[in-house]
């Protein structure tokens, strides 16, 4: 056991967990060119392998990236009291530590932004007026790649029109959500064993249709692979980071709306003993009268539907009553 003399806030909260064998490294995640030959097809073969895959050659300028990491950096360096003027977080705004309302903790802290169209709602608490800039700026581009990987997948699967799952985003509508988040280097770890590892941010799935990832060069991203071990227990997998690439999450609202064919791959982030980490991530949600239901026409001859009709409005009401580690859908299945 190690025990620290003076235990940071809410230390003894957050979990342990059971790091990957030394050889559970995502090292092959699938990347993909969206400009490319064959980018629909890849895409949809990825998020039904994994629900997970990278873009590259994007095409988003990285001083977008940079400008808007230099001013999340620069607000997460600022004194504690100016930092807590834009929380608690009830849901947005700054938040440490604890994660929603239902008791999960974390070793980190975030800033959580409602997007109206493609910039930060008004009603967010943004610190600075340079920060809203940026966070607009890089909005924008994660909005248009969003759409551009859901006309991919739409393309893939054959359905008609092709903005028939991008439309849910480009709707004026549309349910968005950006989250900053900040890791900082955690004590706790250097006293641990290289088995155990720190919760960054507990595992769970994304309830929006996707959400897009970038992050600076510190690692800790972990997504469970398809299949449990020989104990029931999810194999979990570290990715590397790559400055150069966006992630893509399959969501579970678009685990829906295929009926189960592509996947809403379940994560986590651990904590890092020496190095913070910063991560971005946008979340592709429909608006909230939006009918969510297995499409018909992805729908083979015989196939039951795996999910009964509901609305985004009201999966997002449940996903808020939820602890981050439960299966939120289960009670939505037909």
């Amino acid at each position: 056991m190690v025990v620290l003399a003076k235990p940071p806030p809410a230390l003894d909260q957050i979990s342990l967990l059971r790091s990957p064998e030394p050889d559970g490294c995502f090292a092959d995640v699938p990347a993909v060119d969206l400009t490319g030959p064959g980018a629909a097809p890849a895409v949809v073969d990825a998020c039904e392998r994994f629900g997970f895959f990278k873009i590259v050659n994007h095409g988003v300028p990285m001083g977008v990236v940079d400008r808007l990491e230099a001013e999340a950096v620069r607000f997460f360096a600022s004194p504690q009291a100016e930092k807590d003027a834009s929380g608690p977080a009830d849901p947005f705004g700054y938040g440490n530590n604890r994660i929603g309302r239902n008791g999960d903790m974390g070793w980190l802290e975030y800033l959580l932004l409602a997007v109206d169209g493609a910039s930060v709602s008004k009603a967010s608490p943004v610190p600075s007026s340079s920060l809203r800039d940026a966070v607009n700026e890089y909005v924008g581009a994660m909005r248009r790649l969003a759409t551009s990987v859901l006309e991919a997948v739409a393309e893939g699967l054959g359905v008609a029109p092709r903005d028939a799952l991008s439309g849910m985003v480009a709707d004026a509508a549309s349910d968005q959500v950006f989250r900053l988040n900040h890791y900082p280097p955690c004590p706790l770890l250097q006293g641990l064993p290289d088995s155990c590892a720190v919760t960054g941010f507990g595992e769970h799935t994304d309830p929006q249709l996707l959400s897009v990832l970038h992050s600076n060069g510190t690692a800790g991203l972990q997504v469970a692979l398809p299949g449990d071990d020989d104990d029931g227990h999810h194999r979990w997998a570290a990715v590397p980071p790559d400055r150069a690439a966006f992630f893509v999450n399959v969501g579970d609202s678009l685990q829906v709306l295929t009926n189960g064919r592509l996947r809403s791959v379940r994560h986590r982030v651990v904590a890092n003993s020496l190095k913070p980490r910063v991560s971005m991530i946008y979340f592709a949600g429909p608006a909230a009268a939006q009918r969510l239901a297995p499409l018909p026409e992805l729908l083979g001859h015989g196939e039951q539907r795996l999910y009964r009709d509901f609305t985004w409005g009201d999966y997002k009401r449940a996903a808020y009553r939820s602890r981050l580690g439960d299966n939120r859908l289960a009670p939505f299945r037909a």
